[in-house]
């Protein structure tokens, strides 16, 4: 591979990260994020701003100066993400075109090109602006790709989609009968708002939906009878989908908390050789937590209660003047744990750490049921003792306390 093929291999791999694989503690990818989420945001306020005659009287010409900008970042974007889908690993099987094709056709990449298109369709065709300023409004759509809580929701809908469903059936019902019914209580009395079962639906959803505009009421003793029930029956029937969504939106949340963990579990090395269900396990007993760069994590004299995991993130461990760095996989905690005495030394995390925290209990448990792990552990925390001039390899202390 030449000079030039392998740079810009580098810089499609960059782009890739930073594009499709960002991570949270990838700096370029969130900065991207943020830029991203702030100029989708300010497209909306800008499509906002040019409805009201007065601003765009003043501001006409920056406001759409601002629209081409956008349009030409969108595009950059929108190219740039063509470019390196070949990385998708399971894209990597199709040729480029073919690849870049099937990409091209997901949901979000035709989003970002209805974002973007019109704009270049008003060049060469005869477009109202009104409707071309309509479109603007797509890119709001654009959110989904940048928000994790976007994209679950997304899911609930998919996943709850016959439940829900099922419940749109019952209140389309629930509005057929109910209107069908003050139909013919109210339609001698009130030819013009219920001379028909259509026109009575006006009534019916306003009251099912609980809003109750009260530009139509039931006069007589039988509408307002039935106007009683459906109004109950309207709190029941129009929560059912809330409750659904409501529900399988905690589920899913709690699915992607699991995977997520999994994940970060499964990237400890300590962890590498444990079993699918053994993971599964220690999954059950982790607590996650995200570290701000610059916190202190440990204080020198803290009782030891946990042991902690880095999963992703750097931590400096100063104790006697001497720094102890440690990245990705680490551990730390573990020697004032087994010793069942407080920390020696003050743990700072260097940059935002995202870390797997055991508790002292289950972490006896943990070395109980698993010989390998509980040396391992051993192991390093005797390789560290010897480091800080603590004690010997092989304290016979640190291994009858485990």
């Amino acid at each position: 591979m030449t000079d030039a093929a392998a740079q810009q291999k580098t810089l499609k791999d960059r782009l890739f990260t930073i594009l499709e694989a960002g991570k949270t503690e990838d700096r370029p990818s969130a900065i991207f994020d943020a830029f991203m989420v702030t100029l989708i945001l300010l497209n909306a306020v800008a499509f906002s701003a040019e409805t009201v005659e007065e601003i765009y009287a003043v501001y006409g010409p920056q406001l759409e100066a601002f629209n081409v900008v956008s349009v030409l970042i969108f595009t950059v974007e929108y190219a740039a993400r063509l470019w390196v889908c070949t990385e998708h690993a399971p894209l990597k099987r199709f040729g480029p075109i073919e690849a870049r094709l099937r990409f091209s056709l997901r949901p979000a990449m035709i989003v970002d090109l209805l974002a973007i298109l019109p704009y270049y369709l008003a060049m060469f065709f005869t477009i109202d602006l009104r409707v071309l300023r309509l479109f603007r409004l797509v890119r709001l759509l654009k959110l989904a790709r940048f928000s994790p809580a976007l994209v679950t929701l997304r899911n609930v809908f998919v996943e709850e989609r016959r439940a829900l469903f099922g419940a749109l059936v019952v209140m389309m019902s629930l509005l057929l009968v109910s209107s069908t019914l003050m139909y013919f209580a109210e339609r001698e009395i009130q030819p013009d708002a219920f001379g028909s079962v259509p026109a009575a639906m006006w009534w019916a959803l306003a009251t099912l939906t609980t809003v109750g505009y009260g530009d139509v009421v039931p006069l007589t003793v039988l509408g307002k009878l039935l106007g009683g029930a459906v109004m109950v029956l309207g709190l029941g029937m129009f929560a059912l989908p809330i409750g659904i969504i409501a529900t399988g939106y905690v589920n899913e949340a709690h699915r992607r908390e699991f995977v997520v963990t999994w994940g970060m579990v499964a990237r400890v090395p300590l962890f590498s050789k444990l079993d699918a269900m053994e993971i599964a396990e220690i999954t059950k007993i982790l607590e996650s937590r995200v570290v701000p760069a610059g916190e202190l994590i440990v204080h020198n004299g803290d009782q030891a209660e946990r042991l902690y995991f880095i999963s992703s993130g750097e931590v400096d461990v100063r104790f006697r003047g001497k720094t102890i760095k440690l990245s990705d996989g680490d551990f730390f905690g573990e020697i004032a744990l087994i010793k069942e005495s407080t920390h020696q030394a003050d743990i700072l995390a260097c940059t935002r750490c995202n870390l797997l925290l055991i508790e002292s209990d289950s972490f006896s448990r943990l070395m109980r049921r698993n010989p390998e792990l509980r040396d391992a552990v051993i192991e390093v925390a005797d390789q560290r003792l010897e480091l800080a001039n603590l004690s010997e390899v092989g304290d016979p202390a640190i291994e009858q306390k485990v």
